[in-house]
């Protein structure tokens, strides 16, 4: 990615120095990346919940996520996600232990065994849908674990006693689509929201509930993916619906370019969907359907030349096919070894930081135009941006927000949609490119964008227990950049720490956004 010193043109300059060790991060100009279309979260399964507290405390939790205001002292009042991710519930709820899945993960649905709807099922999913419009969210996916439990082949919306197909009726199809469309029409109908994205498969491709009475899932083979995409698309075409098809919520990037812990049957994703030689699955002509890849990167993430390896492959399986990728899922696994595991709720730095180093890696490396955390709001594990102290099955309780959340707000508050991602150059005092000195997974990664409004926004890791000179330079304006640091120190939550034209200093383990308007 780093190709040569001299650039024509506008550039950047981002001077650094280590003790004797003077390094310059430039920005070049002309050589931009992907678009950055958004950053987000979902709302399973808390918003069900926290979506019927209180009104203040509601407020409290859509501030956190969505806002973009500032308080009188220039604080950020929180994350400013782009995107909010509705779970499209199965119906598991309205079944009650029969449903074969634990309560917490239980969902409604708007389809009724009769065949008609009721639009005063995931009322709490769709104040907080509201909440997020209110606050300035203009983009809206939404996901399906299973297809409606009246159209499944075992009633259930979790796999429970079947093989790795799709569960769903061989004559039901038509009816998903049908079931799709109507969603879309009646939420927009009743709630002024239009959903931009549907993906309706989940981990298709994944083991984690092809058996078992977690929660609503399903396996697929790539051919029923396909199919059910291609129904869904003649009905969204019928009926006029604009909303955008997406596939395919991989559970594992590996899965993307190869096949991993499963069959022929599955795997080979962008090759099977978006190569025009797949007669039988290839969707790149479908109406509806963009030339994006979903999938998300749990099991991906450690160790560490492993992680940017996969997603430097992945960059160029996307560039020979043409297709964009989105990474749309993420929290830690029990393989995320380095911070022990997904067990226990972590509201520290050091989540914080290990996330900033993958989402760094997949948007400067699997060059991922959009990025989103799993759950915006969990329990006593490192699923959600929020944690939520309850007594009562969430019926009430408290939430206490997180370093991991205000760290994804260092992107996410300050890279709009339409931002661009631009490369850096790394150059130490003798001149000389620093191979990968943008990049020192235990030091400082730094990560360059403009947005739309022709703003530059820097966003700076240091993950050393170093302080970390650093000096910022524009060749060619004047002006001052506003800094914005997230660290474990008490009141660091995206806090503004003053202006520099020139030198400044990154804190040890802490995350700062630098912004030039």
């Amino acid at each position: 990615m780093k190709k040569s010193f001299f650039v024509t043109g506008l550039f950047i300059s981002i001077s650094f120095s280590l003790f004797a060790q003077a390094r310059t991060y430039r920005i070049e100009s002309s050589r931009p990346e992907q678009h950055i279309q958004h950053f987000g979260a979902s709302d399973a399964w808390s918003m069900q919940y926290t979506g019927l507290w209180p009104e203040a405390q509601q407020n409290q939790i859509a501030d956190w996520l969505f806002s973009t205001d500032n308080d009188a002292q220039g604080q950020p009042k929180g994350i400013g996600l782009s995107v909010w991710r509705f779970n499209l519930g199965a119906g598991s709820a309205e079944q009650g232990d029969s449903a074969q899945i634990q309560p917490a993960t239980r969902t409604e649905c708007f389809l009724q065994p009769d065949g008609t709807y009721n639009w005063n099922k995931q009322l709490g999913q769709r104040r907080f849908l509201k909440l997020a419009q209110q606050r300035g969210v203009r983009h809206f996916l939404a996901f399906m674990n299973s297809v409606p439990v009246y159209d499944t082949k075992n009633g259930l919306a979790t796999n429970t006693g079947r093989d790795g197909t799709i569960n769903l009726k061989d004559d039901r199809y038509d009816d998903v689509a049908r079931f799709t469309a109507n969603v879309m029409k009646g939420i927009e109908a009743h709630d002024d929201i239009h959903f931009d994205y549907l993906c309706p498969v989940n981990e298709p491709d994944g083991s984690w509930n092809w058996q078992g009475t977690k929660q609503e899932g399903s396996p697929a083979t790539n051919r029923e993916v396909a199919r059910l995409v291609q129904s869904i698309s003649k009905e969204f075409r019928k009926q006029h619906i604009t909303t955008s098809i997406m596939v395919n919520e991989s559970s594992d990037l590996r899965c993307l370019l190869g096949i991993h812990n499963t069959d022929w049957r599955r795997g080979n994703e962008i090759r099977t969907f978006f190569g025009k030689d797949s007669t039988n699955t290839y969707l790149g002509n479908t109406y509806g359907v963009e030339n994006v890849v979903l999938a998300h990167s749990y099991w991906t993430n450690t160790p560490i030349p492993y992680m940017r390896k996969i997603r430097e492959e992945l960059r160029d399986s996307l560039k020979h096919y043409g297709v964009r990728y989105w990474q749309t899922e993420l929290c830690i696994m029990g393989n995320d070894e380095e911070i022990g595991g997904g067990g226990h709720y972590d509201p520290s730095m050091l989540t914080a930081l290990y996330v900033a180093r993958v989402i760094h890696h997949d948007l400067v490396f699997g060059n991922a135009e959009s990025w989103s955390w799993w759950r915006s709001m969990g329990g006593d594990y490192k699923d959600g941006l929020i944690r939520v102290l309850s007594a009562d099955n969430w019926k009430t309780g408290k939430a206490i927000d997180s370093k991991l959340m205000w760290t994804l707000g260092n992107y996410s508050r300050f890279i709009r949609p339409g931002a661009r991602r631009y490369d850096i150059t790394v150059t130490n005092a003798q001149q000389e490119i620093v191979k990968d000195g943008d990049t020192e997974p235990y030091g400082v990664m730094a990560s360059a964008y403009q947005n739309a409004d022709r703003s530059w926004v820097v966003v700076a890791i240091n993950d050393s227990e170093a302080l970390r000179p650093f000096t910022l330079s524009l060749p060619g304006k004047t002006g001052k950049w506003t800094m914005y640091r997230t660290s474990d120190v008490n009141g660091e939550n995206l806090k503004p720490v003053g202006q520099c034209t020139g030198t400044t200093q990154l804190e040890p383990k802490s995350v700062t956004t630098f912004v030039m308007k």
